[in-house]
This record gives structure tokens, C-alpha cells and sequence, in this order.
């Protein structure tokens, strides 16, 4: 509801500004200020300010200038969303009243491929999809070198005394693993000198480099925490496990990590670490490794039990201030006004951030000299004592300067940067976030970084120092309207709605979903479709922080709707990248979103989809909490999520939920799961859903077999193979031939159990699913072996899936490995004998 409503107050902000240049504004202006008026507004006031924003409007126009223009769309979208908020029901009028001023003019562009409201002067389309993909790593682990520290992207020209005890620190004894942390002020340099010390040590880690950033894996700027179980999960991708390999616990993945890094020296820098567990976790076990994390304070049990080397990084002094200014603006300047530059570094209280500022005012001409620039700041420091950091300096003392000489627009975009609920951006999002087009917030984005306010990344992004951040979401709290964050982070929540749901579809588009957003998306262009479409897949995996990050968001400005359709849209990425500790969060936040707007509901329909929500969400959830071992809790939200979904007419949902239920009564009741299954088999037939009522079928077939009825399972699993090829399903009906043949194992027809779970491999490997094809082979070498069969045929079998574990990454693989060489042992013994007769 709240997408559509967000729609219309696009489209209605797009009809208005383009009435407000032709001959007929006078009576539309009425006609508008009367649909206000009616609302909120008190009698006069709305058709004043609808004057106001035309004269603006006029005014930029002549001027050419389309940003102010922008600002005056922007600013009647919000008003109206507002309105539409506070009294849903004016939607109709309002829909009306649009096409009755202007027929045919309600269409939608996109920002970065999603609905970002309607056209403006001349359908202009912005934003832009850009994102980072590490490129795949080649299989079998021996091939792997990850090389993912960050380059500097600011010049570094000093802490050589630093450098120097890092080198003594970490550079000791091959034999151990060594452990250092950087920690100190916010703005001091530590990730920098982590940074340069990483591209100075390169060639003692012949095996690679791995970076973990827990600010961006907390997702939200000056966030807490961090996932450390997906941390765990990028140090073994950057070693070569693939998803269907990385163990579901903390536990388990630590350990995996430690005996696939026990050949390895690779450095491992760790970036914004809050907690020694974070560190702990991802220490590899690799003689001559070493671990170089940055944090912020509170790591100083790491020396005292782990025995790390903590290095606590001052601000710089005097020398090495200037010797940064000297880089930035030129020893010539720096020489010639010393006492001028010396007072700079003092005045910067050391800090790298703020020098880096400054430095960018002398730089880019917006003063005359050091002095000039000094007498200003110690002017100041006397006025402006916020962000203080360390030595009782203020970063504002510099900040605010440079913030004043901003153009306006700039100004603007800087502030509204600081509420943009993102660590990293691109100059789509940007644009999303200020309500305008991606070429101008792309100028003013260089702006900002002249101004050394935004840093670029070397993945095409930009980002905030946290401190710079502060001051713009001061200044943001200050200067703009108090409605504008909120507005701000629902622009930003289409934006990736939009994209998510559109990446949802081209991925599977057969699977249920409780949101219809068929009319958000129907003049979206889909960035994801045709044969040079962005992948889906890598775009969800790429931007998953970014995702989750704005659905946190959503919640806590209390957008429920979107909210929770973001979340289910979200969920397809964790079909095929199982990121359990963040598939989990998602859910969670779309749960209570979904719950919020069911106690929000004004109308029946609003209820019975919500409540709808809530079911579906709650029945996803259980899947991770299973994976994750949290059993008791799965069930309760699978319990919960039947009670909802049966206060539903919705037949499809209620059969889904139940097939949910049955998975986890598999380990919990079997008996039981074959009663569930059967009843989501009966209610997909009525519903005449009939991929749901195969996939139902195989569920149950496994069920039966496990349970002992294999007769009967044979028969389950040959019908749901039937039905799933008549809807070319081939992925899925591959995999119920493989459980066919086991089946048939059962039932001790070795022969047609053979032929099933061979029939199943070549299927299964057609379709790329090479972890269930494994599981075929291991299975066919199972039943060879109990046979006493010792062909090659067996040992092919082997060795096809020990190729499959070992590219994985798989822990299965040195068992495997191990069944080899006992089989060729014994293949060579049974050599002997028959020579020896």
C-alpha cells in the first residue's frame, strides 16, 4: 500500500510542476489547493504555496537551473505522500483529479533501474545500477590468491616510525601466527597505515591477502557489532569454499577456516573492529600468517590473552603534519609559511582527516594562503566546539569552513549525505537519496571531494569519514525540514524495493510472494532483462549489506509496507548464497513489519494481506533458524505462521507454509511431517497449483522412505517426477530421480537404484547442481561397495565427486580423499592375490 501510495505522490509531484508552466495553472492551482485544503491545510495556505513553487519554478527555468527546478518536485512529492499517509482514501480523488488536469501524464522513470517517481521535463531517466563483484575464483583451492586490501586513495607520506615497529612487531618468528592491532581516535589514520603497511608487506604473503571491513558488514554508518559468522564465511570464500560447503554454525566455520588455512600465509586485515571475538574468529592457521586489525579502543584483552602487539596511533605531531601538507599543497608553500603551517597541524589537532580538509581549501584556491586559512580557523574554534576529538580540537573548527564555501547545491547534497543510511554509495543512490537526476549529483559529488568531504573507494563508490558524516547529519538536523530524513530513506527504500523485487523475478519467478507489485514495477525498465542485463544474482550478492541496511531503516521510520516487501523479495539471494546470519536479520525486520501493519490496517484487504505477510515471512524464517540450529524457535515461528495463514483464503500460501512445517518435522516427528505433507499436497491441488503440488509430492516421498513405507514413497516420487517435468522443472526432477534410486536401494532392487541415481548424475550435472550430483555419486560408490563391485567405474564415481568437494572447498572432501587411497590399496592388494594365483 505504502509503494503505491509513494507512486502516486511521484506522479502527482511530476503533474503539478508540469501544470505550473502552461496557461492553465490558474485553474488547476485552485482545483489542487481545494484537494489540500480538504486534507491539512488551513483555508489559503495551500494555494499560496502553490504560487510560491510556481514563481520558484519559473524563476529556475529562466535560469536554467534544472536543480532548484528538482527541489521543487521533490519537495510537493513529500507534501503529498504526506497527505496520502495521513488519509489513504484521498488516493482515488487524487488519481482522478491528475487525470482530469492532465490526461495521459501519470508515467514512471527509473533511478538506477527502479521506480523513483514520474517523468520530469522530458522523461529524463536517472541513477544508474554500479556495483563491485569480486570476480570468481578458479576452481580447487591451490589456485586461490585473494588480493582484497583496498588500494590508498589519499596520498600517505609519513608514520614511517609506525611502519617500522609493525615490521619488528609482526616480522618476529615464521613458526607462529602473528596478531597486531592498530587502535586510536576516530580520523587518526589507522586504516590508512593498515593500508600502506599491507601493500609494503606484500611479498611475505605469497598466498594472498584477505580484508574484512565490519563497517561494512554492519551496514550502518557509526553502527555497533558485526556479523562475525558471515565474516567467517568471506575469509573462506577468499580461500576457495563455495556457499554449499561453509557449515551453517560459528563454530563449524571457524573451524573449517582453520584447517583450510593451515598451508597458507596470508595477511588478514580486519578494518572497524569493535569486539576481540571479531578478531579471534578469523585467525588463520598458517605458520608466518598474520592478522593486522583496526579498531577503535576496547581490544586491549587481545594483548593480554591472545598476545597481540597493540600499537596505539597518535595524532600526527608536528613534523609528519607537515610533511602531509607538504604532499597535499607543495613543499614551496609549506616552506614559505612554516609558522603559518605548523599552527594548521595544531589548529587540525594532528588529526589526518582534518588536515586532509584543509589542505583541500589551499589546493582547490578557495584561500589565498595558509595564514588567511589559519586566522579563519582559530576564529573558529573559539565559536564551534562540536566533534571535538582528542587534544580538545574541534573537527567542526575545520569542517564548517569548508561546509559555508560550498555551493548551494553541494551544501545541499552534503547534508543530505549524512542521513543516507548507507556505509558505501554509489552516484545512483546518491541521486536517489537528494531526489535528483545522476549526472548533476555527480558533478556535485566531485565537489565534495575536492573539498576532501567524500573519499571515492576503488570500486567506483564513495563514502564519508565517520566524523565528516556527524557534521553533515548535524547540519543536515539543522537546515532542512524536520520531514526531510524520513523522506530521504523512503526515496532510498524504492530505489532498492524496486531493484529487489525486479532481481527477485529474473531469478525465479515461479516462486510465491505475498506482495503484488506488478503495478509499482510496470514502467520500470529492468536493468536485469536482456542478454546485457546486469546478473541478478551478483547484484543481490554485491549489495546484500546495502539491502539489509535500508530495510533496518524502513522499520525504524515505520514505512511497514515496503518494509516487509522488501524482505520477501530479499530472501531469493539466500536460495543460492546461504548468508544465514543476515537472511535471518532480514526476516526478522520483515516479520515485525509485517506484524506492524497488521495492527496499522484500515481496510480488510490491508489486513488480509498483512496478516498474509506475516505468515509467509514467518515460515521463510524458519528455514535459517533450522540451518542455524535455533530448532525450538523455528518451530514456534512455523506454528505462529499456520495459525496466520489459515486466517487466510489464500490456498497457495497455506499449502506453502505447511511444506515449511514438514521440513522441520523431518527431524523433529517424522510421522508427523507425513501427515503435513499430505495436507499441502491436497491444498496445492485445490488451488491448482501444480509445481507447489510436485514439489509437495517429493517432500512427502522423502518422508515416507525415511519412515520405512518405500513401496509407497517409490510411488509418491514417480508422480511428483511427472508432474515436475510437465512443468520443466528439470533441476528439481533431477534430484527426485536421485531420491528415486535411493528408493529403490531400499527396496533392495540394486539394479533399478543403478540406473535411477546414474540417470540423476548426468541430469544433475546438466542442470550445474554439482553439490546433489556429489551426493548421487557417493551414493552409487555406497551401493557398488556393499556389492563387492571394484571397477573403475567406481573409482570414476569417487573421483568425479571428490573433484566436486575439493573445488568447493568442502570439509567432505579429505574423507573422500581418503576412501581413494584405500580403495586403491585395496584394488592393488586384490592385484596381488590374482598375480600370486
Amino acid at each position: 500500500m505504502e509503494a503505491e501510495l509513494a507512486a502516486l505522490a511521484a506522479s502527482g509531484a511530476t503533474t503539478l510542476v508540469g501544470l505550473m508552466v502552461t496557461e492553465s495553472w490558474t485553474q488547476a492551482r485552485a482545483r489542487l489547493a481545494g484537494f489540500l485544503r480538504r486534507r491539512r491545510a488551513e483555508e489559503g495556505e495551500s494555494e499560496a504555496d502553490l504560487q510560491a513553487a510556481s514563481e520558484r519554478l519559473a524563476a529556475a527555468r529562466e535560469a536554467g537551473d534544472d536543480i532548484t527546478a528538482a527541489h521543487v518536485q521533490s519537495d510537493w512529492e513529500r507534501r503529498l505522500f504526506a497527505v496520502l499517509q495521513a488519509e489513504p482514501g484521498a488516493a482515488d480523488e487524487l488519481r482522478r483529479l491528475l487525470t482530469e488536469l492532465a490526461p495521459g501524464s501519470q508515467r514512471t522513470v527509473i533511478s538506477g533501474g527502479v521506480n523513483h517517481g514520474p517523468s520530469f521535463q522530458g522523461s529524463q531517466i536517472h541513477g544508474g545500477v554500479t556495483f563491485h563483484v569480486q570476480p570468481s575464483p578458479p576452481p580447487g583451492p591451490a589456485a586461490v590468491r585473494p588480493d582484497q586490501v583496498p588500494p590508498l586513495t589519499v596520498p600517505f607520506a609519513n608514520r614511517r616510525a609506525e611502519l617500522a615497529l609493525l615490521d619488528r612487531q609482526l616480522g618476529g618468528e615464521a613458526a607462529r601466527v602473528g596478531l597486531g592491532v592498530l587502535e586510536g581516535i576516530p580520523g587518526v589514520g589507522k586504516t590508512a597505515l593498515a593500508r600502506r603497511w599491507a601493500e609494503q608487506a606484500r611479498e611475505r604473503f605469497p598466498d594472498g591477502q584477505i580484508y574484512v571491513d565490519f563497517a561494512a558488514l554492519r551496514g550502518e554508518p557509526g553502527g555497533s557489532g558485526g556479523d562475525v559468522s558471515e565474516a567467517v564465511a568471506m575469509c573462506l570464500r577468499s580461500i576457495g569454499v563455495t556457499d554449499e560447503y561453509i557449515p551453517r554454525s560459528l563454530a563449524e566455520r571457524t573451524a573449517l577456516y582453520r584447517s583450510r588455512s593451515v598451508g597458507l600465509r596470508v595477511l588478514v586485515v580486519l578494518d572497524d573492529v569493535s569486539e576481540p571475538a571479531q578478531v579471534r574468529a578469523l585467525v588463520p592457521k598458517g605458520p608466518g600468517s598474520v592478522v593486522l586489525a583496526t579498531g577503535l579502543g576496547r581490544l586491549g584483552e587481545l594483548a593480554a590473552v591472545d598476545g597481540a602487539s597493540v600499537l596505539s596511533l597518535e595524532p600526527l605531531d608536528a613534523e609528519g603534519g607537515l610533511a602531509l601538507l607538504a604532499d597535499r599543497c607543495g613543499e614551496e608553500r609549506v616552506r614559505a609559511e612554516r609558522p603559518a603551517a605548523e599552527r594548521l597541524v595544531e589548529l587540525c589537532g594532528g588529526l589526518p582527516v582534518a588536515l586532509h580538509v584543509a589542505a583541500a581549501r589551499l589546493v582547490t584556491g578557495r584561500r589565498p594562503g595558509l595564514a588567511s586559512l589559519v586566522a579563519e580557523l582559530e576564529d573558529e574554534t573559539t565559536r564551534m566546539a562540536g566533534l571535538a576529538v582528542g587534544r580538545g580540537h574541534s573537527v567542526s573548527a575545520v569542517l564548517d569552513p569548508s561546509y559555508r564555501l560550498l555551493p548551494p547545491d553541494a551544501a545541499r547534497l552534503y547534508r543530505l549525505l549524512g542521513w543516507l543510511p548507507l556505509e558505501t554509495f554509489d552516484a545512483g543512490v546518491a541521486a536517489v537519496a537528494a531526489g535528483l537526476d545522476t549526472a548533476s549529483v555527480a558533478a556535485l559529488l566531485d565537489v565534495l571531494v575536492d573539498a576532501s568531504l567524500v573519499e571515492t573507494t576503488d570500486d567506483d563508490r564513495y563514502r564519508m569519514h565517520g566524523l565528516v558524516r556527524l557534521h553533515a547529519r548535524g547540519r543536515a538536523v539543522a537546515e532542512e525540514p524536520r520531514a526531510e530524513e524520513a523522506a530521504l530513506v523512503r526515496r532510498v527504500l524504492m530505489h532498492f524495493l524496486a531493484l529487489t523485487a525486479l532481481a527477485d523475478r529474473a531469478l525465479r519467478e515461479d516462486r510465491k510472494r505475498v506482495a503484488d507489485l506488478s503495478a509499482f514495477l510496470r514502467d520500470v525498465a529492468d536493468p536485469f532483462a536482456g542478454d546485457d542485463g546486469v546478473d541478478p544474482l551478483e547484484w543481490l550478492d554485491a549489495e546484500h549489506v546495502a539491502v539489509l541496511t535500508v530495510l533496518r531503516s524502513a522499520v525504524r521510520h515505520g514505512f511497514h509496507v515496503p518494509a516487509w516487501q522488501l524482505s520477501e523479495a530479499f530472501t531469493v539471494l539466500f536460495l543460492y548464497r546461504r548468508r544465514l546470519g543476515v537472511w535471518r536479520e532480514s526476516l526478522e525486520l520483515g516479520v515485525a513489519a509485517a506484524e506492524a501493519a497488521v495492527a496499522a490496517a484500515a481496510t480488510a484487504a490491508e489486513l488480509a494481506q498483512a496478516t498474509a505477510a506475516e505468515a509467509r515471512l514467518r515460515s521463510l524464517l524458519s528455514r535459517p533458524l533450522l540451518d542455524l540450529g535455533e530448532d525450538d524457535r523455528a518451530r514456534t515461528e512455523l506454528e505462529t505462521a499456520v495459525a496466520r495463514a489459515d486466517a487466510t483464503d489464500d490456498l497457495v500460501l497455506r499449502a506453502s507454509v505447511r511444506e515449511f512445517l514438514g521440513r522441520y518435522l523431518d527431524r523433529a516427528d517424522p510421522s508427523r511431517a507425513i501427515a503435513v505433507y499430505r495436507s499441502s499436497l491436497d491444498l496445492n491441488l485445490r488451488a491448482g497449483e501444480a509445481r507447489g503440488a510436485a514439489l509437495a509430492a517429493y517432500f512427502l516421498g522423502c518422508a515416507q522412505d525415511a519412515a520405512g513405507d518405500h513401496t509407497e514413497a517409490l510411488a509418491t516420487l514417480q508422480g511428483a517426477y511427472r508432474d515436475l517435468m510437465a512443468v520443466a522443472d528439470r533441476r528439481m526432477a533431477a534430484r527426485v530421480t536421485a531420491a528415486i534410486g535411493v528408493a529403490h536401494d531400499h527396496l533392495g532392487d540394486t539394479q533399478s537404484a543403478v540406473r535411477a541415481l546414474e540417470e540423476a548424475v548426468q541430469d544433475l550435472r546438466a542442470e550445474g547442481a554439482t553439490h546433489y550430483e556429489a551426493q548421487a555419486l557417493v551414493r552409487l560408490a555406497d551401493i557398488a561397495g556393499r556389492a563387492g563391485d571394484r571397477s573403475g567405474t567406481v573409482r570414476e564415481w569417487l573421483t568425479r565427486a571428490l573433484e566436486i568437494h575439493e573445488a568447493g572447498g568442502s570439509p567432505l572432501a579429505e574423507p573422500l580423499r581418503q576412501r581413494l587411497d584405500a580403495w586403491g590399496d585395496d584394488q592393488q592388494e586384490d592385484d596381488q592375490q590374482e598375480d600370486d594365483q
